[in-house]
């Protein structure tokens, strides 16, 4: 499978997160940059740059064929997967901007946690 993101894709996605953001302000705060998702009743806040992740993708297509994205939906997003699942996404998702934060700091680049408190 080809982990490429098209424009339209990537224009669909930014719409949708748009959507649920909105819908979501008078739900419990997601700090700027970051969006809600639920899986399995569990609540989760993820930062919008990890939506990109491929691992990510996948967990979006699957939620995407099993509930849709209805355009009048409110609150988190849903994903159709357990919360041990998510959790791993979240790891891996986690540690490979990890890695990448690694690099740029050798070349001087931007050291900020994933989730600030």
């Amino acid at each position: 499978m080809c982990n490429v993101m098209t424009i339209p894709s990537v224009a669909l996605l930014r719409r949708a997160v748009r959507r649920w953001r909105a819908r979501s302000s008078g739900k419990a705060a997601v700090p700027p940059g970051h969006v809600a998702v639920c899986a399995a009743g569990a609540r989760f806040v993820v930062r919008l740059a990890h939506l990109g992740h491929p691992a990510f993708l996948e967990l979006l297509r699957q939620a995407e064929e099993e509930y849709g994205f209805p355009a009048g939906a409110s609150g988190p997003v849903a994903l159709s997967c357990d919360e041990h699942r998510l959790r791993d996404v979240l790891r891996r998702v986690s540690s490979s901007s990890s890695d990448e934060r690694r690099r740029s700091s050798r070349r001087g680049g931007d050291q900020r946690p994933l989730l600030q408190r």
